[in-house]
């Protein structure tokens, strides 16, 4: 009989395979670590599911705060766009870095104490220093002396304004409507209030950017051409129309406050609201 053979089959059978190492030894972060999970886990009824679904609600809780926030529109005053029900998602770092609102984009501020309680959501029209009149002799806004043709997102059968204003907006602040001019409480009705109607920049809460429900609705909100033709404030006006003041006007009706009351556009805290 071969000894030798017999023995080293034996050594080979009894050395411990690769698959059988004992892995290395956890270092003391790790076990911290997981002692903390664990006793996080133990403690918690649901143990570690639970504890998934609090860090999920805490990332959500982050993420509506800082950077996205969903709201609900309950009425009509930014219709054909936004429709009662629907959901937007607002980017609240759209304007944090870098340039402020821009002419044609959809905003969401606190209204209070401007136009009322709660938060609103329009279209800027004028930005800081723009002399904005209605109307020229074809029923348009005219912005720094550029006639804007609206009507791609005006509510249908609307005019730009059933009352006249000529203002000049001072700086760091906006002027808004409603897209549905003759359903919207706006900066025409506040022009004879403290502020004259206008919205402090401050006061912006985000840019709304995406529809988000209904699906068959849901869609990119894009910034419209219709005031890629305005001249920056100063640059001259074709008109040479001068400033105005604007008058005291009462042009419409409920707005799209976002604050749940009726009437008023709900906030949604990080779903629906």
């Amino acid at each position: 009989m071969d000894t030798e053979a017999q023995h080293t089959e034996r050594d080979r059978s009894s050395r411990p395979s690769d698959s059988e190492q004992p892995s290395e030894p956890e270092g003391p972060e790790e076990r911290s670590r997981s002692a903390f999970t664990g006793w996080i886990a133990r403690w918690v009824p649901g143990g570690r599911i639970t504890v998934t679904l609090l860090a999920l609600l805490a990332f959500l809780l982050l993420l509506s705060t800082f950077v996205l926030q969903p709201f609900q529109i309950p009425s009509g005053s930014m219709e054909r766009g936004l429709r009662i029900g629907d959901r937007v998602l607002v980017n609240k770092l759209a304007y944090r870095f870098g340039d402020g609102p821009r002419r044609g984009d959809v905003v969401v501020f606190d209204g209070t104490g401007l136009f009322g309680h709660g938060d609103y959501i329009k279209r800027v029209v004028g930005v800081g220093g723009d002399h904005v009149v209605c109307c020229d002799k074809e029923g348009r806004l005219r912005v720094n002396g550029q006639s804007v043709d609206e009507s791609a997102f005006l509510h249908p059968g609307d005019r730009p304004s059933t009352v006249p204003f000529d203002v000049v907006v001072p700086d760091g602040t906006l002027f808004v409507l409603g897209d549905h001019r003759s359903a919207s409480s706006d900066s025409r009705d506040h022009l004879g209030s403290p502020g004259g109607g206008m919205v402090p920049v401050d006061e912006v809460i985000g840019r709304a950017d995406w529809i988000v429900w209904p699906f068959g609705h849901a869609t990119h909100l894009d910034r419209p051409d219709a005031y890629g033709r305005v001249p920056e404030a100063g640059a001259g006006e074709a008109d040479g129309a001068g400033a105005g003041t604007g008058d005291d006007v009462s042009g419409g009706t409920a707005g799209a406050a976002l604050d749940g009351a009726a009437g008023g556009a709900r906030r949604s805290e990080g779903a629906d609201g």
